[in-house]
């Protein structure tokens, strides 16, 4: 605990600054080079502003007090005049760049995180801790740092504020020292105070990023159209609600303590400001009359302290910022450098025949102490048709998931051609596989796209899956055929396909891969048993020679294949040919098979 505590400690400082500029630097400077030098000399500008009053505003009193000389002070007035408002305009003008740069920096970070997040392995997305990971680095990325804008304007704030306090210093040092020590107490007061504050809103960030994932998703589902019929038949409006509602109230609850911690600070440094006001103009008011210093001098020291309380409290505070903004967009760093679920390896696939072996596995998922598979022994060879049955919560899916390596298993190992597959080359190793899942997927995007998604193909080509899985009909009739959009979120004129519709053209993108294993999990588990059927006899032509895996916990595949392996409570209790299972007395296929028989005479 103790050494937690110290890392923890250790990661919030200093460490976490050089790492976290370490990342993005180089990002930033691939992104837009321009970025840097429009803030560089936005920088310059910035820093020369304040001097042009400060130093001319007291050669016009000196005038105005002395000869009076109407040439001195056209031109003092003209320098003012001209200077400031083109200054002003030349810093307003970078700004606007340094915001579009901002926008491209934000576009780049969120495409970024989105291809991170669809390349992190599969295990790790349904890992709680891993989730809470992404949504950290989400809202760290956005307002709380301010992205990667908000991470390097501190920086370049710092220098402007050291140009500014180098001029400024000088000037108080010559003619008000005492002045200088003054500022510098009550702004060194101040950061201390700032620190405190700091400290207190990263506490309720890292309490608010684990409620917002909770908070965003009740509030996704309430406004998501696919939950809506659920959500009206079920009457479950009020449920929602009351749970957004109770998130709600929880981050509502970490802002207003967070407000109630930081307001007596807040109270705090105003006091020190206006004794520190105070004082100074009594100190200088002494000096003037003493005849210490000038007026025109007076007015100078009065601009000078001012700027230099500014910029030394903007400093302090800039170099706290960077801490802030840091240590919120670290979120991101670690989330980008997080672990690889799965081991893998750079082993060639060869061939295309293969034969697939579970030795000995078993399977627990992470964070729980149920163990799913025990000691799963069995030898796919290529060219064979396994039909993999059992009641729900049998293992069947997990099987499947350690096949496919989306998990690895806990204990024993996995052989693709007597090689174990975390040797492989982990995109060689997917290709071999062409499943279909029972959640599996369909996108907003047109029919074709849905099939090849990122591939190519020629239309004749694409017609023949089509056509293979029974959608030739369908397809010809709309207007734009293969071009036509699924749903209507982005398309007034998108279709929606009925089920079946859509677990054909799940099982055409499964053919168009063109893989040498292909696997139907339970896709047709809402259709009734008879469509079912038909959908895995047409799918057992289509697959032909390929070896093929149907998993179901119905039995309508079990008479096309060669072999059935029957799940139950985790392990294969039964392994054979239909014929040799229907005769086990009192076997869970037989008594399965005779309790389903009546939907298939």
């Amino acid at each position: 605990m103790a050494e937690n505590t110290k890392k923890n400690k250790k990661e919030s400082g200093l460490s976490v600054v050089k790492k976290t500029l370490k990342y993005f630097l180089p990002v930033a400077w691939k992104v837009n080079k321009g970025y840097f030098f429009t803030s560089a000399v936005r920088t310059l500008v910035n820093a020369v502003r304040p001097f042009v009053a400060i130093i001319v505003s007291p050669l016009i009193i000196s005038e105005l007090l002395g000869k009076r000389d109407l040439n001195k002070l056209l031109i003092y007035a003209a320098v003012i005049a001209v200077a400031e408002p083109l200054l002003s305009f030349i810093s307003s003008w970078l700004n606007s760049q340094v915001e579009k740069y901002g926008e491209k920096f934000d576009n780049y970070i969120t495409e970024e995180m989105s291809r991170r997040i669809m390349e992190l392995d599969f295990q790790v997305t349904e890992d709680k801790k891993a989730l809470d990971q992404v949504e950290a680095a989400r809202t760290g990325m956005s307002w709380y740092s301010g992205g990667i804008v908000g991470i390097f304007e501190p920086v370049f704030e710092i220098i402007r504020q050291i140009v500014t306090i180098g001029g400024t210093v000088v000037l108080i040092a010559l003619n008000a020292p005492l002045l200088f020590l003054l500022t510098l107490t009550v702004a060194v007061i101040n950061a201390v105070i700032q620190n405190k504050q700091n400290k207190i809103e990263v506490e309720r960030f890292k309490e608010l990023s684990k409620i917002n994932r909770a908070f965003s998703y009740y509030g996704w589902q309430i406004s998501d159209f696919r939950y809506g019929k659920d959500i009206r038949l079920y009457g479950a409006k009020e449920l929602m609600v009351e749970r957004w509602n109770n998130y709600t109230d929880e981050s509502t609850g970490q802002w207003i303590d967070m407000a109630n911690k930081q307001h007596p600070l807040n109270h705090l440094k105003n006091i020190f400001n206006v004794s520190r006001d105070i004082i100074s103009y009594l100190y200088l008011g002494i000096l003037v009359l003493s005849g210490g210093i000038s007026i025109a001098v007076f007015t100078q020291m009065t601009a000078s302290s001012a700027a230099f309380n500014s910029s030394l409290s903007s400093l302090l505070f800039q170099l706290q910022q960077i801490v802030k903004s840091c240590n919120y967009a670290y979120e991101y760093v670690k989330f980008a450098d997080f672990p690889a679920a799965i081991e893998k390896g750079s082993r060639h696939i060869e061939g295309t025949e293969h034969t697939v072996e579970f030795r000995n596995v078993s399977f627990t998922y992470p964070n729980t102490d149920v163990e799913v598979l025990k000691g799963v022994s069995i030898t796919l060879r290529q060219g064979e048709h396994l039909s993999v049955v059992g009641l729900n919560g049998a293992g069947k899916t997990t099987f499947v998931k350690l096949l496919c390596r989306l998990y690895d298993p806990t204990e024993g190992e996995i052989l693709l051609d007597g090689v174990n597959i975390k040797e492989y080359d982990y995109n060689e190793y997917m290709s071999v596989f062409a499943p279909v899942f029972q959640d599996f997927k369909l996108f907003a995007f047109s029919v074709k796209e849905n099939i090849i998604l990122d591939g190519s193909c020629s239309d004749e080509e694409l017609n023949g899956f089509i056509e293979q899985v029974g959608l030739s009909d369908k397809i010809n009739s709309l207007e734009k055929k293969c071009d036509t959009v699924l749903f209507k979120a982005f398309d007034e004129n998108g279709i929606e396909p009925s089920g079946g519709e859509q677990q054909k053209m799940a099982i055409a993108r499964a053919l168009y891969k063109k893989a040498p294993v292909v696997i139907l999990d339970e896709p047709t588990a809402a259709l009734d048993p008879v469509a079912e059927y038909d959908i895995y006899r047409q799918f057992h032509s289509l697959v032909g020679g390929k070896t093929a895996i149907y998993i179901s916990h119905r039995l309508s595949s079990c008479k096309f294949c060669d072999r059935i392996a029957v799940f139950s409570e985790g392990v294969i209790k039964e392994c054979g040919t239909h014929d040799e299972l229907i005769c086990i007395d009192n076997g869970i296929y037989a008594e399965m098979f005779r309790a389903q028989a009546k939907y298939y005479n």
